[in-house]
């Protein structure tokens, strides 16, 4: 039996690089449920959005809320003469509501 050589049985395919950024921000654990959160909550300040991504540590939190802001899916509100602060996402981070909603239709449809 002949065996082919790794280079002759691989494909020539590379993911896009994008795609594979993409998926860095989505795929990175607590990020998808911060920003499902904000597109069906809208506006949430800090506290208000750690109890709805339940189990994520305050740390972490911050962390993610900062790796999203860095990316432009999601803006930190201040507020002049207030303590409040507010996250919210921009018009990029709202571009991703049909995909969130696709990721609903494949949930339902695969977990019971």
């Amino acid at each position: 039996m002949d065996v082919l050589k790794d280079e002759q049985c691989a494909p020539d395919f590379h993911l896009c690089p994008k795609f594979e950024k993409t998926f860095s921000i989505l795929g990175k654990k607590w990020n998808g449920l911060i920003i499902e959160t904000l597109l069906n909550e809208g506006p949430l300040r800090f506290k208000n959005l750690s109890k709805a991504v339940n189990h994520c540590s305050d740390r972490v939190l911050v962390e993610r809320l900062k790796e999203l802001e860095a990316e432009g899916i999601i803006i930190r509100n201040t507020f002049p003469d207030s303590s409040l602060i507010q996250y919210e996402l921009t018009t990029k981070g709202a571009e991703l509501a049909p995909i969130m909603n696709s990721v609903h239709t494949w949930a339902d449809k695969w977990f019971a």
